[in-house]
């Protein structure tokens, strides 16, 4: 392998553009075209991306500086030797030569007769296709000036403002938000300030972008916010709803992702720029009910009665109509626990797979070992036995040893698990930290343990965090299968029911085994079904012959 200095590109006539953020640390992995930076002129924002793939050994820049065509951003140890520069400048570059646009082309008057109307078409603007409108700047009857900005485009590089190319009063506008534009298409109809009209001579306008900071791991989103688009509008409206969101692309897709409003968040980067903390801090403060969207003030409703997902409102209802009732307070375990289940069924895209295990032998050695160890006061339960399988099937799908955070998944290397347990005062989570360390004795003495604390309400907030994975048990209590909510932020958790004697083909006799119902729920976003179903499938096998632990 060989080590070599990632350049600025060749990205337009500039000179001394501010970098505003570094999207890569020493040591990451980098692929080739993967954003290294964010730039950002007064009418640009850009993401400078690799021409390798390889790890970094050195950052070469820091927020503030001013860098040029040719200045070192970084060295790599390169995976090999194969320049993709020219692909990477290319998708640099993807919606236009960056921060010094070429001028269009001025305008030829056609005749000395005065024109009405006139049409505002996409100039050329470099070397993209199909970019997105994301914002309609003005509405009809608006009155633009010359290089007035008239929308948003956007690609997953940069974003643009496109202008106007003459000053007049929008007649109508000839595209939507979300239309794909390319050059030359009709962005609208002006009817002329005047016959002596000319397009515009200065550099079209780009987005200006926000600083992206280093996400940091903060408690799971809300559900989805109604999206509020801000209005089309003109620039002498000063309203925080009608002024473009200083955002950059990575952080807008973030933004419509959740469906969070960018137009009502106000930015705390510099310059009022806006940054993934911004957007994650309103969504859960209008998930608490702290803030209100605008969709939802026009509704009249607040963020808990449906009107902030679409939703009908809950219905309110005179009960003693119908015969006597008691009210009781809903107690606070249930309280939180109960926002925290409803966040979390409606952020994550919960998949359950069901399975069975054959326990005949596993049961038969815990009955044995409660036995032998009768004295000791300790009773092995099923569950510690499941906690270390579960502990293996972890190192085997490290998948599922993840928590999502942004666009990146966190890896851990530490094994905590968590196992549901129900209280007089609703359901709590103790977690068994480093199980992986722990024998099946030590494991059940804990849970033992917790548990009394968590029915005694003396579980500390320590116990009951940082948990990898957690096991939702119904135990003797019965039923067959369920579908248990993640606790976020995990991705995946385990229930299992009530074990039944059941008649198993074995190839040529039925014979009565021992069966424990599986239920594995995981988040998609992060596991497919192929991955799901692997780790089920090798769970089985664990608790069917528990040897293999020791593998």
């Amino acid at each position: 392998m060989s080590n070599l200095d990632i350049k600025v590109p060749d990205i337009g006539d500039f000179d001394a553009v501010a970098v505003i953020e570094l999207m890569v640390k020493v040591g990451d992995h980098v692929k080739v075209d993967q954003s290294l930076i964010t730039v950002e002129s007064d009418k640009a924002s850009m993401e400078i991306p690799s021409s390798h793939a390889g790890v970094i050994t050195q950052i070469k820049v820091k927020v503030g500086d001013k860098i040029n065509e040719g200045s070192v951003i970084a060295s790599i140890k390169a995976d090999g030797v194969e320049s993709l520069a020219a692909a990477a400048t290319t998708a640099a570059v993807v919606a236009g030569p960056a921060l010094g646009v070429p001028k269009p082309e001025a305008a030829k008057p056609k005749s000395d007769v005065p024109v009405s109307e006139q049409a505002v078409v996409v100039p050329d603007i470099g070397d993209f296709k199909d970019v997105s409108v994301i914002e309609l700047m003005v509405k009809e009857g608006d009155t633009v000036s010359v290089d007035q900005s008239l929308i948003t485009v956007e690609s997953d590089k940069a974003s643009m403002e496109i202008p106007s190319s003459h000053a007049g009063v929008v007649k109508s506008l000839n595209i939507k938000v979300g239309d794909k534009i390319n050059k030359g298409d009709v962005l609208a109809m002006l009817v002329l300030a005047n016959s002596s009209a000319q397009r515009a001579s200065s550099s079209t306008a780009l987005a200006s972008a926000p600083v992206l900071s280093t996400p940091e791991l903060v408690a799971p989103l809300a559900a989805p916010l109604s999206v509020s688009t801000a209005p089309a509008h003109n620039p002498s409206e000063a309203s925080s709803l009608t002024q473009v969101p200083h955002a950059s692309p990575s952080i807008r897709k973030f933004a419509r992702e959740l469906g969070v409003p960018l137009g009502e968040i106000k930015g705390s980067g510099n310059k009022g720029r806006i940054t993934i903390g911004d957007v994650q801090a309103f969504s859960k403060s209008v998930m608490k009910g702290q803030v209100q969207t605008a969709a939802q003030k026009a509704s009249g409703s607040s963020s808990g009665s449906g009107a902030g997902l679409g939703l009908l409102d809950w219905p309110k209802v005179d009960f003693t109509k119908f015969g006597s009732i008691e009210r009781k307070p809903m107690g606070r375990i249930k309280k939180i626990s109960g926002a925290n289940l409803h966040r979390n069924w409606v952020m994550i895209p919960h998949v359950t797979n069901h399975d069975d295990a054959d326990i005949t032998e596993l049961e038969a050695f815990r009955v044995l070992t409660n036995k032998e160890h009768e004295k000791s006061g300790v009773k092995v339960t099923m569950l510690a036995f499941l906690i270390k399988a579960c502990v293996s099937a972890l190192k085997k799908f490290p998948e599922f040893n993840t928590s999502l955070d942004g666009d990146e998944l966190v890896y851990k290397h530490y094994f905590h698990m968590g196992f549901a347990a129900d209280t007089p005062n609703g359901l709590m989570v103790p977690v068994i930290r480093d199980a992986d360390q722990k024998g099946v004795m030590q494991i059940s003495q804990e849970m033992s343990d917790l548990a009394k604390k968590a029915r005694d309400g003396k579980l500390s907030s320590t116990e009951m965090t940082g948990a990898c994975f957690t096991i939702s048990s119904l135990g003797g209590i019965g039923g067959r299968y369920f579908t248990p909510i993640i606790n976020a932020p995990e991705v995946a958790i385990l229930g299992v029911c009530k074990s039944q004697m059941q008649a198993v083909w074995d190839g040529k006799t039925f014979q009565p085994r021992l069966m424990l119902p599986l239920s594995l729920s995981w988040d998609h976003r992060v596991i497919d079904g192929a991955l799901a179903a692997r780790f089920n499938a090798y769970l089985a096998q664990i608790l069917a012959d528990f040897r293999r632990v020791l593998l």
